[in-house]
């Protein structure tokens, strides 16, 4: 039985961390500071409160940290801090240099670090959640998760080629579904909108009302979004390739920062007018 960490059990995070309990071992996370809806989410899935940083640091031999993107390195610099001597993995969305930064950060501290990727949606059912691992301790973390509803594959000891698969394999599944929010925005803009449905609809049977989906389904989540976009200009840029495109993507996101916490779906319409600028 492993005593895990996990910082901070959002969607992803409490999924990964009901993955491990489910295969009896023990999850811990840190409440202080944290909000009521994480509260929540952490008991309703049985995760262990440690109350702050350092206690969990103590109790913990493996800690996972599963933030938005620009978090990631001050969180493994607390972790750092608080004198952390087991394994760190690092599974957020961020690009394969900050990951080796991260990972010669607290391996020079003493710690053993795994980096990952994960690929799919929260892990509530089977064959949809993939954690990608690379690193020299990759196994250990992988078998904690054998036949839970979380998968795990292993691609190679060297730090950051797990990032980089997510940062590639978000490039389009992300980045594509920016393209269309500004596609159909532009379309709103120029008073074209129903023709373009029809053309994509002689193009593609159903393609019109999958792309309205798309937009829609993304608003509550463009405030992680805007991040890993700009992570993913940075992994391109670093790879000779052009990173405009995805620094476009992130200020698409960012324009729809206003729905974070909209309670109910707002219209269509109403998401494709916050694109436009002025």
């Amino acid at each position: 039985m492993a005593q895990l960490g996990v910082l901070h059990p959002g969607e992803m995070g409490a999924s990964i961390a009901a993955a491990a309990i489910h295969n009896h071992h023990n999850v811990f996370w840190a409440s202080a500071g944290r909000s009521q809806e994480t509260r929540l989410r952490a008991e309703n899935n049985n995760l262990s409160d440690a109350i702050t940083l350092g206690e969990l640091c103590e109790r913990s031999g493996i800690i996972f940290s599963v933030c938005p993107p620009h978090a990631a390195e001050g969180l493994a610099a607390a972790v750092v801090e608080m004198k952390f001597k087991g394994t760190y993995v690092d599974a957020n969305a961020i690009s394969p240099q900050r990951a080796t930064r991260i990972g010669n950060m607290v391996e020079s501290a003493g710690i053993s670090f795994v980096d990952g990727g994960i690929i799919g949606g929260p892990a509530w059912a089977p064959h949809g959640t993939w954690l990608y691992l690379s690193g020299k301790e990759a196994n250990h973390i992988a078998v904690l998760f054998s036949g839970s509803l979380l998968e795990t594959k292993i691609i190679g000891t060297e730090i950051g080629k797990a990032s980089a698969l997510k940062m590639c394999y978000a490039a389009y599944s992300k980045g594509s579904t920016a393209l269309l929010s500004a596609s159909l925005a532009a379309a709103e803009v120029y008073g074209v909108q129903d023709e373009l449905n029809r053309q994509w609809e002689m193009d593609f049977v159903g393609f019109s009302e999958q792309a309205a989906s798309r937009v829609a389904r993304v608003i509550k989540k463009a405030w992680r979004f805007e991040g890993e976009m700009n992570e993913i200009a940075d992994t391109f840029h670093e790879a000779g390739l052009p990173d405009g495109f995805h620094k476009a993507a992130a200020e698409i996101y960012n324009r729809m920062l206003k729905f974070k916490n909209a309670e109910q779906l707002p219209a269509l319409n109403d998401i494709l007018k916050s694109l436009h600028k002025g």
